[in-house]
């Protein structure tokens, strides 16, 4: 879907997103797997993966690397890290994805009752928004290669050096609580916590 201003939105089933359970073990820092811890895993993902509602809101601009900043088409940025990221790129993807508030709902309730189902459903849910960046990147990428474009990783405010200030205009450009339903709180942390925002490079080849 697409509005008149070139923002574009793409909605995906919880079963497009790959589980990765090594991964989820890893964000909850669990080392050892149990069957006891197994089976509590098991049906943590499932309980999760129910209430999953995956949402990707995008927008593609013409960028410029200055000397010391960056004019991203949306906002101006100073972060040598992402010029480095971005180096001979000419345009960039903007995009936002969340997997919804359900796993927030279901973190809050097992926080008093059960710790360690809250533990899990923190690392699925950490786990399924990289998996839904992840899938939506490799479409980009397919997409720009018949354009005649590579693609460079992701890239998010406040990794490295680029402030996590930059959240402000990106949701101000994508629009994001009227598109997606994503907020914003003036310390800058998202809400359905289990969202991300970044910058995907577009390279001539």
């Amino acid at each position: 879907m697409t509005d008149l201003d070139g923002v574009f939105t793409r909605l995906y089933k919880a079963d497009a997103l790959a589980v990765d359970t090594g991964e989820i073990l890893r964000y909850a820092g669990v080392k050892e797997l149990t069957d006891e811890v197994g089976k509590l895993l098991e049906q943590c993902i499932s309980e999760a993966r129910a209430l999953i509602d995956c949402r990707v809101c995008y927008k593609e601009f013409e960028i410029c690397l200055e000397e010391g900043e960056i004019d991203l088409g949306f906002a101006r940025a100073k972060s040598a890290k992402l010029a480095k990221n971005l180096s001979e790129c000419c345009r960039i993807i903007l995009f936002s994805a969340t997997v919804g508030g359900g796993i927030d709902r279901l973190i809050k309730k097992y926080s008093v009752s059960s710790p360690a189902k809250a533990l899990f459903m923190q690392a699925i849910g950490t786990q399924q928004v990289e998996a839904l960046c992840d899938l939506f990147n490799r479409q980009v990428a397919s997409e720009a290669a018949v354009r005649g474009y590579s693609t460079r990783p992701r890239f998010s405010p406040g990794y490295g050096d680029l402030s996590l200030d930059l959240q402000r205009d990106i949701f101000e450009s994508l629009d994001l609580t009227k598109r997606i339903g994503i907020t914003l709180n003036d310390s800058l942390l998202m809400t359905p916590t289990k969202s991300v925002t970044a910058i995907i490079g577009l390279k001539r080849r």
